[in-house]
């Protein structure tokens, strides 16, 4: 669990709860992201280890889609930009892009809370097969890997704490289980393009730092970033 505050310029809330392997189920990941208030962006999903629902201990999907159906703000879909909606997301993610504050509180919340009871829930009705959990154990690590890869937030805490702490946090921490590959992270674009700021024309991602896309100075008075972090 992450939450990086840098005052009403950013906020990030991360998340993931892995069940334990012996419990054969989807990931519960968690990215809430509010940049000045004014542009928000929410991912919450039961990300499932397998192509196939059935393949895991038990299916979830139809007991997440009477919730979703709720809020037509968190219908929205992801850009292939970043991640193949086939591999590790369930068609009943929870995804928002807005500018309305309101949605946060009136859709957001609840549907987000209802979503962690739901994977609480199906934890505690799901007998536990210890004969299995090696090889659920290897769908979680395949789940950290292609996350490190692809996560976009990782530019964001690049800019600010530096590529060496960015490599650390993400494959040594938020992503644990996760390969490192040679050379570390290769940063991705933040959802959006590029922040405000960044130089017109040419490469459409290259900052004011020299060609790092989010080399973006605060605006003067920001809050100075502070990150905190727990497993």
């Amino acid at each position: 669990m992450t939450y990086y505050d840098a005052g009403d310029n950013t906020q990030v809330f991360n998340s993931v709860w892995y069940p334990d392997p012996k419990y054969n189920l989807p990931v519960l990941g968690i990215d809430l992201l509010s940049f000045n208030r004014k542009k928000y962006l929410a991912i919450v999903d039961f990300q499932p280890l397998y192509e196939n629902e059935e393949d895991h201990a038990a299916t979830f999907e139809h007991r997440l889609a009477p919730i979703k159906d709720k809020y037509e703000s968190l219908k929205g879909r992801m850009s292939a930009k970043f991640y193949d909606e086939t591999q590790f997301f369930s068609q009943q993610m929870l995804f928002a892009r807005f500018e309305d504050e309101k949605i946060v509180q009136d859709d957001l919340f609840p549907a987000f809370k209802r979503y962690v009871k739901m994977h609480n829930r199906l934890i505690k009705e799901t007998e536990p097969d210890e004969e299995n959990q090696d090889a659920v154990l290897d769908r979680q690590r395949a789940y950290d890997t292609y996350s490190a890869e692809r996560d976009p937030a990782t530019g964001l805490f690049a800019n600010m704490f530096g590529k060496e702490w960015a490599d650390e946090y993400v494959f040594d921490f938020l992503f644990s289980m996760s390969e490192r590959k040679e050379g570390g992270l290769q940063i991705p674009p933040m959802f959006g393009g590029p922040p405000p700021g960044a130089a017109a024309g040419g490469n459409p991602h290259a900052g004011t730092g020299g060609g790092n896309p989010y080399a973006v100075k605060p605006p003067q008075g920001a809050k100075q970033p502070e990150i905190a972090v727990a497993k």
